[in-house]
């Protein structure tokens, strides 16, 4: 089953405690500090895979973490990094936070973006020691990393998308024009989920053309199978209105622009051409007029027998138009080829926390008394361990 929508958890990997130790060598009973700093925390990232075609692979997982930071060691030897934990996704998927905002649109291969970044490592004892402390007995402990609930939605990237009722044909025109080979058969409904194909000229250029599920009147509220997949056809470049002139030819072509106008998006102010299809199935060729400026060519065609169906194909290269090249410019100029909207703390927490020889001291303005709980926590607190705090000392239960 085709799936353009998931949910899933980020957790980014927390930075690795920075070093508390002291040299001890033969004949240097007094060698000073040397323990050094964490490792980062590992970050989750967002990669476009043009392998993928939809979202049904996060429907097993939700959850994605990545790696900790090492710790410090003696000897100033720096932790590890984490590992970065990579989510790959179809091209052309949005990411969202909880509150709807926008965080990332992947649209080209390999683009990448970070949804989580890793916590910074803590500071090694080294760090602190200065002409009157010289010998700290105590280093700081790495930052959690940042953690989201996301939302994924796949709207595909295609150069041309075809609409119309249930069973105008639209399945038998991918599969005559292209490479696709949807589901057919002579009944309503029969595409039950967004099909793409790639169609070639004889100069090498290719377009990527969608077949979505039939729409019925009433699709843009939530009436029938179309309506779930209107998104998909925001990217396209063109429309291909697909009519079975068997019925009512006006009245199809009506129902289906209605439907693209109440959904939004400007789908109803997108370049159309029109397929009269099944021809073979009436006497004449009812007239289609060009009277709408969107209009820019009408076909007729059988899907059936053939006959019309390379002069659309050939059509669909001009009426498609190419993408302008990009200008080369500098690697530090380029513009990202994503978008990232979440904006970003401006500065660090009020609070850190150190480990001492003892166990642990909060330096700075301490949190709520949960908060501070869940941060000790996190941070490695054990039972009987000294908690410093300002002035005062706890211990640990």
């Amino acid at each position: 089953m085709f799936h353009d929508r998931a949910r899933i958890r980020v957790r980014a990997g927390r930075g690795g405690d920075g070093g508390l130790s002291f040299r001890r060598e033969k004949h240097v009973p007094k060698g000073g500090p040397d323990g050094g700093d964490g490792g980062r925390g590992g970050d989750v990232v967002i990669v476009a895979d043009p392998d993928r075609r939809d979202l049904t692979g996060f429907r097993t997982r939700q959850l994605f973490e990545a790696g900790r930071g090492g710790p410090g060691r003696s000897r100033l030897k720096h932790g590890a990094d984490g590992e970065d934990v990579e989510i790959r996704v179809p091209v052309g998927t949005q990411v969202s936070d909880e509150e709807g905002r926008l965080v990332a649109d992947v649209t080209s291969p390999a683009a990448r973006v970070v949804l989580a970044r890793g916590g910074a490592g803590g500071r090694g004892n080294k760090r602190f020691a200065t002409p009157t402390r010289r010998a700290p007995r105590f280093a700081e402990i790495g930052l959690p990393g940042e953690e989201a609930e996301l939302a994924l939605r796949l709207k595909l990237l295609a150069d041309a998308a075809l609409v119309g009722l249930p069973n105008a044909g639209k399945s038998s025109l991918l599969a005559r024009i292209s490479n696709a080979r949807p589901k057919i058969a002579d009944y309503p409904f029969t595409t039950v989920a967004p099909v793409l194909g790639t169609a070639e000229a004889p100069d090498g250029r290719q377009l990527t053309v969608a077949d979505v599920p039939g729409l019925i009147e009433g699709a843009s509220e939530g009436i029938g199978l179309g309506h779930e997949f209107l998104a998909h056809l925001e990217r396209a470049r063109l429309l291909v209105h697909v009519i079975d002139v068997s019925g009512d030819v006006d009245a199809a072509w009506r129902t289906i622009d209605r439907e693209l106008g109440e959904y939004g998006a400007e789908l109803d102010e997108r370049p159309q051409a029109v397929v009269l299809n099944k021809i073979d199935l009436v006497a004449e060729v009812p007239d289609f007029p060009l009277g709408d400026p969107r209009i820019l060519r009408v076909f007729a065609l059988s899907c059936a027998t053939g006959v019309g169906v390379d002069d659309f194909r050939r059509a669909l290269f001009e009426l498609v138009p190419q993408e302008q090249p990009r200008v080369p410019v500098e690697p530090e100029a380029e513009l990202a080829d994503f978008l990232v909207y979440r904006p970003r703390p401006a500065r660090g927490p009020a609070f850190r926390i150190f480990r001492t020889d003892r166990g642990f001291r909060v330096m700075g303005e301490p949190p709520g008394e949960e908060e501070l709980e869940a941060a000790l926590r996190a941070a490695g607190a054990r039972k009987g361990d000294e908690v410093e705090v300002g002035d005062e000392t706890l211990e640990w239960a």
